[in-house]
């Protein structure tokens, strides 16, 4: 891997956030620097942290966003209507969070496992009734489910595959444990998008890998399994939901928008090793630019708060060198984060309520992703006169 992709200098763990006792201790920071492969393109961080310490206790729980609770719904409802999933189907999710998705098969009557390796958060799904397995999924995982009879009809994972630091394991073990005419359908955060609309806060210790349609298709198929359908989605600034299915099973035909969209990456040069290469200076200007833009606000005596404590938050902030003398305080609605600060920032989390006590004059939406669910909710600080601003793909005044 000797090119890189975009050097974020070093940062905390995105989602090691602090308490008030810690704040004085040493912090350990990484190397935050993406390489990218000149033969398949798969762009990587190298592996710093053992998956164990990164998610055996963590701190992000699907639930609390309505958005991501409402895409998981429908997805449930698309996935029975095209596939008549019935309760004679199993179904398993890889990270499977706290059951945020699976309640909705469950309430089908469909049969669920999910495999999550954080026991925290998979705590929270048993207590709801969802059967979760307190594991890392791999080879070893699918052979042990396989060996308790247990295969998925269909077999999904949102947001896992970008997580998993031992990526060939990981794909080998779903091969395993798909049925014969099994389904598989992984969502991850699109690479184009990424690129083309300047997603670097995407870059955590978490996310080992960020693929185009062109690279994991030849993941998948180095393990036998063939992608058949891809749609395009609007979360997390524009993810892929991959559809895949054993190589022999030819009764699910390959559909056109997998040519469609491999096309266009195409023409967007996502087979040309310059276009990965170019993403770091675009980067260094856009930090200029909300640089810029907080020093001259602060200059002007306006105050800043934060809405969201998201893990790529993290990024941005670190990698920006953004402190409490740019952005006061930031607000979350997890009670998982309130009262904890910020790692590398010390940058304080406190209760939404925050804001009215306060009455800040610009409100940085840090998690951009859900910024139409966060201007709606947050609406009243039009009364003092409060605006709303993004700072990413640039710096955005939503007035």
């Amino acid at each position: 891997m000797e090119h890189t992709f975009v050097n974020l200098g070093m940062s905390p763990l995105a989602n090691a956030f602090l308490s008030q006792e810690h704040l004085n201790c040493a912090e350990k920071f990484y190397p935050l620097h993406t390489y990218v492969c000149a033969n398949c393109f798969l762009v990587q961080l190298e592996e710093f942290e053992s998956p164990d310490s990164i998610f055996s206790d963590y701190a992000y729980f699907s639930s609390y966003s309505d958005s991501w609770l409402r895409h998981a719904q429908k997805y449930t409802d698309l996935m029975v209507e095209a596939f008549g999933f019935d309760e004679t189907s199993q179904v398993i999710e890889l990270a499977s969070n706290d059951g945020y998705l699976l309640q909705y098969f469950q309430q089908k009557g469909i049969p669920v496992l999910g495999i999550e390796p954080a026991a925290n958060v998979a705590k929270v799904a048993q207590e709801k009734g969802i059967p979760t397995l307190v594991k890392f999924f791999g080879v070893q995982t699918a052979k042990e489910l396989v060996a308790q009879g247990k295969k998925a009809d269909l077999l999904l994972g949102n947001n896992v595959l970008a997580h998993v630091p031992d990526l060939n394991d990981f794909v080998a073990g779903m091969k395993i444990v798909l049925k014969e005419n099994g389904v598989l359908t992984m969502e991850f955060p699109h690479v184009l998008q990424l690129i083309q609309d300047n997603l670097f806060d995407t870059i955590y210790h978490e996310h080992f890998s960020y693929f185009s349609l062109l690279t994991v298709e030849k993941v998948f198929a180095s393990h036998g399994l063939t992608l058949f359908d891809v749609e395009e989605l609007p979360t997390h600034g524009g993810s892929l939901r991959i559809y895949g299915r054993h190589e022999g099973f030819d009764s699910i035909a390959v559909g056109d928008r997998i040519s469609q969209l491999k096309a266009k990456e195409v023409q967007a040069g996502l087979n040309q090793i310059e276009v990965y290469v170019g993403f770091g200076e675009q980067v260094k200007s856009t930090k200029r630019q909300m640089l810029s833009f907080l020093i001259e606000a602060k200059n002007q005596g306006k105050s800043i708060a934060g809405y969201g404590a998201p893990a790529k938050a993290n990024t941005l902030l670190n990698y920006c060198g953004i402190r409490t003398d740019l952005i006061d305080y930031t607000v979350d609605l997890s009670p998982h984060k309130q009262g904890l600060f910020l790692p590398g920032t010390h940058i304080p989390i406190y209760h939404p309520d925050k804001i009215r006590e306060t009455k800040p004059d610009y409100l940085a939406i840090l998690p951009w992703n859900i910024k139409d669910e966060i201007v709606s909710q947050m609406d009243y600080i039009r009364e003092w006169g409060g605006k709303f601003v993004v700072l990413i793909p640039q710096v955005e005044v939503i007035s």
